[in-house]
């Protein structure tokens, strides 16, 4: 059952419940994705599951496709807040929302198989797997939209510049957000010039809105928290709660799957870039150190809840914290959690108590301004 409540009326609504302030930019966007929702509903009649084989033909197209939505701009901005009200609010039924780091994965796994199939002889060689991508993608959904839009390599380039045309030629409408402007994709990469017909067709088939703001929203609410809570109990449960509300507003939080290597990791509730998850789930199963990497590039911010005392009764669940810290703080994401004691009383006894001297140093700097302000995914030089 799909709300029917409107993006731009779900967006005014927040505003005048307080929950975000009025930003000239934000209200621009919302108002063309409000136009784009209300061509939807218009085009979605040809687009429906009774017309598939004339929407990939093209021979019963009477509604021209309507242009996406690339919004871009610096972290903070509400792109990913203004984008999900869009999605939660479409009345859309064949549509799909995906980060757009899990969509490669899928899209290289799914390409190795049809190749393989093909060496076994159970695909003709001549077939593209690609436009075979394609029609699956389509089958399954003909709005997408994408968290965090990027390419970093010409493998990738080279894949999106296809596969994205294949999409276009069915029908589909993408909406997406990135940190940077199309023409700024894979920039100084390699073989760049092969990746410029691509970014020529995302200007053509996609309105681009920047965010131009001063204020990183983000930012601000992440100031106003206590990142370190102590003792945990269920108050500081609910606040951690409370936190996550706070920090994904106007978003619906959403299972989220990791793949790593093969295996998969679940964040129950994840939204705006931002995880809610527990120590038993992080640190008392069998996570290693790529796992942890995985979700430090996944989130700006984790929140993490019931982190016990340590000491020689879960040598092996202390040894997996640190490992997660170490992920967290080398790659700058924001932690927010909930332990039963202060850092420096956390783990004081123990054959790893003074190697946990320098986790009780990330922990104590994390919860600083200065850190926060930091981008996520920077390195230390």
């Amino acid at each position: 059952m799909f709300v029917t409540t409107e993006p731009q009326g779900a967006y005014e609504k927040l505003i005048n419940e307080s929950a975000i302030r009025v930003d000239p930019n934000q209200q621009q966007a919302i108002s063309q994705l409000q136009t784009l929702h209300q061509e939807l509903d218009l085009y979605s009649q040809q687009m429906g599951q009774t017309g598939w084989r004339a929407r990939l033909t093209f021979r019963n197209r009477r509604r021209p496709v309507p242009k996406g939505i690339y919004m871009w701009g610096g972290v903070g901005r509400g792109k990913t807040m203004l984008m999900d009200l869009f999605y939660d609010h479409s009345n859309v039924s064949e549509r799909k929302h995906v980060h757009f780091h899990a969509f490669m994965q899928e899209v290289h796994r799914r390409v190795h198989t049809f190749r393989e199939a093909q060496k076994s002889g159970k695909v003709p060689e001549s077939s593209d797997p690609l436009k075979a991508l394609a029609k699956v993608i389509v089958d399954q959904a003909w709005l997408l939209c994408f968290d965090e839009f990027h390419v970093t390599d010409i493998g990738d380039a080279m894949i999106l510049g296809r596969l994205f045309e294949a999409l276009f030629e069915m029908g589909v409408v993408i909406v997406t957000t990135s940190n940077r402007h199309p023409n700024d994709l894979y920039k100084d990469g390699l073989q760049r010039e092969r990746f410029l017909p691509f970014i020529d067709m995302l200007n053509e088939k996609m309105d681009v809105i920047h965010l131009d703001s001063d204020t990183d929203y983000r930012l601000q609410r992440l100031r106003e928290m206590d990142a370190y809570l102590s003792p945990a109990n269920a108050e500081t449960t609910e606040k951690l709660v409370c936190d996550f509300r706070t920090l994904t507003i106007g978003t619906e939080p959403r299972k989220r799957i990791l793949d790593v290597n093969g295996r998969t990791i679940e964040i129950a509730q994840s939204a705006e870039g931002v995880g809610f998850t527990t120590f038993a789930d992080m640190c008392e199963q069998p996570l290693g150190p790529g796992d942890y990497l995985a979700i430090a590039s996944a989130f700006h911010t984790l929140i993490l809840d019931g982190i016990p005392r340590l000491g020689r009764q879960n040598r092996d669940y202390a040894k997996r914290f640190v490992t997660l810290i170490d992920a967290l703080y080398d790659h700058k994401t924001n932690l927010i959690c909930a332990a039963e004691a202060a850092p420096t009383e956390l783990y004081t006894e123990g054959d790893g108590a003074f190697e946990f001297e320098r986790t009780v140093s990330r922990l104590l700097e994390m919860q600083s301004p200065e850190y926060m302000a930091l981008a996520h995914g920077t390195k230390d030089s």
